[in-house]
């Protein structure tokens, strides 16, 4: 790459990255709740986060996922999709994905779920074609007693930042196997950190095909979608 195409990229990222940052928007008054605000879908969006807990904070790797499929909904029609959202949190992708017409399963661990109920409920009542489902999962657990093969097909598995130094990768590589079909299309935006990053790509990628949608250095972020690989491509 010569200097002038380096400098595109740059000013390339730039833009679209100040372009995804700028859906963020805070309240000019003071409140008495705090909340954040997001404009995606046409719809003004408030998030209430959780301080208590690592998982209830909005991270930039959920706006970067909510813009990508909120300005490219002809290649990605949600519409009557049926998706699971992996380590929901806030649950702002699980809202963004609903009031863009799917049918949305928004899971997370057991005390993540009250503040996600709460954000996914007042942002989505009578706004969606489809009600979305709030429900516990814990990676690795119970997969097939609570997510049966047979019954849960899902379109879309969708996943911001749920790849950083945490103890449960193995677990996590494990759920994305288990609630893959062959049609299956994961869309997954992650913020590189450290190594373990880096190495949960690789093995990511002994089991699934992976194309890079966007990539942002600014903001450490990329955005891949993925499908299962056949055992003949193993």
């Amino acid at each position: 790459m010569d200097q002038d195409e380096h400098n595109e990229g740059v000013a390339a990222d730039a833009e679209l990255a100040a372009a995804i940052m700028k859906r963020n928007f805070r309240p000019s008054l003071i409140r008495t709740e705090a909340w954040e605000g997001y404009v995606f879908a046409d719809i003004e969006i408030k998030i209430k986060e959780s301080a208590e807990y690592y998982g209830a904070v909005l991270w930039p790797s959920a706006m970067v996922l909510c813009y990508f499929l909120d300005t490219h909904r002809d290649e990605f029609n949600l519409t009557d999709k049926n998706i699971v959202e992996l380590g929901a949190g806030t649950g702002l992708v699980t809202i963004v994905t609903s009031l863009l017409g799917a049918k949305v399963t928004s899971t997370d661990l057991p005390n993540i779920l009250s503040n996600l109920r709460y954000n996914v409920t007042r942002n989505t009542r009578g706004r969606c074609r489809h009600e979305p489902h709030v429900t516990e999962l814990s990676w690795g657990k119970e997969l097939e007693e609570r997510f049966p093969r047979a019954t849960c097909r899902y379109d879309y598995i969708i996943a911001a930042d749920v790849v950083y130094s945490h103890p449960y990768l193995h677990e996590l590589l494990e759920t994305f196997i288990h609630l893959s079909s062959e049609n299956t299309v994961i869309l997954w935006a992650m913020r590189f950190r450290l190594e373990p990053e880096n190495r949960f790509v690789d093995t990511f990628q002994k089991h699934f095909h992976l194309q890079e949608l966007y990539d942002l250095p600014s903001l450490r972020i990329k955005l891949y979608s993925a499908r299962k690989r056949t055992p003949t491509q193993h």
